[in-house]
């Protein structure tokens, strides 16, 4: 088992910026890559970044490009979610989720083990 533990979601303004965090505990050793998704209300849940565990390499949703920047501490087993720009449409809870698998990262049923969430709110 794994447990994930996102924070730093908040309210900022339009152009702001924020930055989450996403702390792994459990069975980590295993971890092949870890990612962010989000859901807005009366939307689905998509992707937004990831980054595999060993070589580091990243890959982003092309309404992020630019603007997030995804990173991971593998010491602290944790992952960041730097996110600058924001608009508002940025407005979602943001899922932390952990893969053992190979792949691209971009689908949701690529990932084993998710956290609870975390509120951003981007005001116009």
């Amino acid at each position: 088992q794994v447990q994930l533990v996102e924070s730093g979601g908040g309210l900022v303004q339009a152009g702001g910026s924020l930055r989450l965090s996403c702390a792994a505990s459990g069975r980590t050793f295993s971890i092949s890559a870890m990612g962010w998704f989000r859901q807005a209300p009366g939307k689905e849940r998509e992707f937004v970044a990831a980054i595999s565990w060993s070589g580091g390499s990243t890959n982003y949703a092309d309404s992020v490009k630019a603007r997030f920047t995804i990173s991971r501490d593998n010491a602290e087993n944790t992952v960041h979610l730097q996110m600058n720009s924001l608009k508002p449409e940025d407005t979602a809870v943001y899922y932390c989720a952990a893969s053992y698998r190979r792949g691209s990262y971009v689908s949701k049923s690529e990932y084993r083990y998710w956290g609870q969430g975390t509120q951003v709110t981007v005001s116009s």
